[in-house]
């Protein structure tokens, strides 16, 4: 398939439940961390590089055909925090039921059947990604993407922020998510030598508090 394949994955219109997910900008607000697009900025720039950056390369390593059971296990390492753990999961069965329409392939199938309860969500859209015939590099590019974007386009409803500007830092973050999809896809390269342990392992802890404390809010606009 084309690169259109590509656009449609990181479309945040594609049928897979990101959003309604805040990426833990819903609970920086409600701490003060995030008031404005300057902070916003920094927000998205931090996760960038920590859980994006493992995220993207469980994704890149599923779109290169390694075992994505294995990489499942492996998010799971990577994922410490109970409440994002079933977050992961969640958006992985969502993004599944989408991916299985779109980019039907026996890769997605088997690991549906491996994981009834949903696998983690990356290595979903990777499985997606090369069943659409795209690259490693493809893949990470999506996953960057959507962990940046996701937030920022939160953000825009949480504080009235103009969309305008929401956009433009998207833009000024390019040269970041160049570097971050790259790394990632280089890590998965690595794995048919060095096993999952080549991967990003990359952390946020004030993401997993904030991620914990979420969790338990009664009253909430956004899932996570």
């Amino acid at each position: 398939m084309s690169r259109a394949a590509l656009l449609l994955l990181a479309d945040g219109r594609f049928p897979a439940g990101g959003h309604a997910h805040s990426g833990g900008v819903e609970a920086a607000v409600a701490h003060g961390a995030v008031h404005d697009t300057e902070s916003l900025e920094a927000f998205c720039l931090g996760r960038l590089h920590t859980t994006g950056l493992t995220m993207a390369g469980l994704a890149a390593a599923a779109a290169a055909g390694h075992d994505p059971l294995l990489l499942d296990d492996a998010a799971d390492a990577r994922t410490p925090v109970p409440a994002l753990r079933a977050v992961a999961r969640r958006l992985g069965r969502q993004m599944m039921r989408a991916a299985r329409a779109t980019f039907p392939s026996e890769g997605l199938e088997l690991l549906a059947a491996e994981r009834p309860r949903g696998a983690h969500q990356p290595l979903v859209l990777g499985l997606a990604a090369r069943a659409a015939g795209l690259t490693a590099l493809d893949a990470a590019y999506a996953t960057v993407y959507e962990n940046v974007s996701g937030p920022a386009t939160a953000a825009v409803r949480l504080l009235s922020l103009d969309p305008l500007d929401a956009s433009g830092l998207l833009a000024r973050l390019s040269s970041d998510m160049d570097a971050v999809a790259t790394a990632a896809a280089q890590a998965a390269d690595r794995v048919t030598t060095e096993g999952v342990d080549a991967l990003p392992s990359a952390s946020s802890p004030l993401l997993d508090i904030i991620g914990e404390q979420h969790a338990a809010w009664t009253v909430r606009l956004f899932a996570s």
